[in-house]
């Protein structure tokens, strides 16, 4: 079993039982969109001592708990899950991730720190990633941060310091045809 530091947040309980099963941690269940004022007290601290890391799911209230939880809580880490891996029978969730899928994710967490601008908007529409689905969910893929709108993915890319150099050479190796 795989000991983490970090409070895990998920948000429900058969999340909760798969990281329970695979990793040595604390988890907190935000019981979906129902984050309680508690529990955001509760990441808060555990910010401050052991340190947080987010994994929702990939889906649209995964998407607003990370983000309700970005705004209140600094230097948290966050796992993105790629969609794909996450389809279970009747939805989307962390639950189905496959064991080894899981780990991976978790190793490729992601600090995100402060809303800081690295890249501009106009260098942001340079990489043509605006029009282009696919573009964008390679990129967000290379750089494991899920899937992503435009408007999430600049701020993620700002968040996390990258700059248009470092982007335009990731893109460099999309095959778009």
């Amino acid at each position: 079993m795989i000991k983490v530091k970090e409070l895990i947040v998920v948000e429900g309980k058969h999340d909760k039982e798969k990281v329970e099963k695979l990793f040595d941690c604390n988890v907190l269940c935000t019981n979906g969109l129902a984050l309680k004022a508690d529990a955001l007290k509760t990441i808060k601290a555990a910010s401050e001592y052991n340190g947080v890391i987010v994994l929702t799911d990939p889906d649209f209230p995964g998407n607003k708990i990370r983000d309700l939880i970005n705004s209140e809580v600094k230097n948290i880490k966050h796992v993105f899950v790629d969609r794909k891996k996450a389809i279970g029978k009747r939805n989307v969730g962390i639950e189905y991730v496959k064991d080894e899928d899981l780990i991976e994710a978790l190793k490729n967490a992601v600090t995100i720190t402060a809303d800081k601008e690295s890249i501009s908007w106009s260098e942001y529409l340079n990489l043509g990633l605006m029009k282009n689905k696919n573009k964008r969910d390679y990129l967000s893929g290379q750089l494991n941060l899920g899937q992503n709108n435009n408007k999430r993915l600049f701020r993620y890319l700002n968040m996390l310091g990258y700059r248009f150099d470092q982007l335009k050479g990731i893109l460099d190796n999309y095959d778009w045809h």
